[in-house]
């Protein structure tokens, strides 16, 4: 085992075109073999996975298509799936450093205990787009990097570098010590709106849980909170949809484009 690394469980099977292709392109888990439901066309992405494959040496497998169903633990499929190795795991030490050896400031997004895939998911597509550094999960009482991330992630993830944490408090502190500004995204009454702060920093971001936001240990490690005005008779927003929102404006703070941008 890499001393960069750290072992994540069992094999694994990806469902769905965009993580298959995505997976293959990454070239960070091994693939044993892609399988193909009988019927589907070597065409669009499917062509570029049968390529992919055939330079890479990995067999191609078709099967019927309850066969597939079945492979894919209910998952979405599109009739192809991959039996792969887990996603590589850093420790946060290793995460840290390669976050603060890129040009530009580091980017971290931290998930306190999301539950929903499809939310965590569509927050990692958004931090691939935006350039976020590494991602950092807990452990325990999360959902984890699984293949119906990777699935709603449309492949993201497999670009993503990942740490996965015991303590997500003690986490923040070393995150701290380590040079980053650590900033929760939370409805709450010291929050600043999220418009008027200046994200052009080493920037560590927390994102709560769907229902019940960031713990409060959490919460008051953060340096900063943010907010994002409500002006209908909802409360609140979904966490993916919020959390794209400071996403891209941290981005746009680091290329110049922000109110309060350097």
């Amino acid at each position: 085992m890499s001393p960069k690394t750290r072992s994540h469980g069992a094999a694994e099977v990806l469902a769905g075109r965009n993580s298959v292709r995505e997976a293959l392109r990454a070239g960070r888990r091994r693939i044993t073999r892609v399988v193909l439901a009988d019927g589907v066309q070597d065409k669009g992405i499917v062509s570029e996975i049968v390529q992919l494959c055939q330079e890479q040496r990995v067999s191609v497998a078709r099967v019927n298509r309850q066969e597939i169903d079945r492979l894919a633990h209910g998952v979405m499929h599109q009739g192809i799936v991959a039996q792969v190795s887990p996603l590589p795991i850093l420790y946060l030490t290793e995460l840290v450093r390669q976050a603060q050896e890129a040009p530009e400031d580091a980017f971290l997004l931290l998930l306190d205990s999301l539950q929903d895939p499809q939310n965590v998911g569509s927050l990692l597509r958004t931090a691939e787009a935006v350039g976020v550094h590494g991602v950092v999960v807990p452990e325990r009482r999360s959902v984890g990097i699984t293949p119906a991330v990777s699935r709603a992630s449309a492949g993201a993830v497999e670009h993503m570098r990942v740490a996965q944490v015991t303590n997500l408090a003690r986490t923040i502190d070393e995150l701290k010590e380590s040079g980053l500004w650590v900033v929760g995204v939370e409805g709450h009454e010291s929050a600043r709106d999220y418009r008027q702060v200046d994200l052009n920093m080493p920037l560590a971001l927390v994102l709560g849980s769907e229902g019940l936001g960031m713990r409060r240990l959490i919460r008051d490690k953060c340096d900063l909170l943010l907010r994002i005005p409500m002006l209908g008779h909802v409360t609140s927003l979904n966490v993916a949809i919020a959390g794209s929102l400071i996403l891209y404006q941290a981005l746009c703070a680091r290329q110049g484009y922000g109110i309060q941008s350097k």
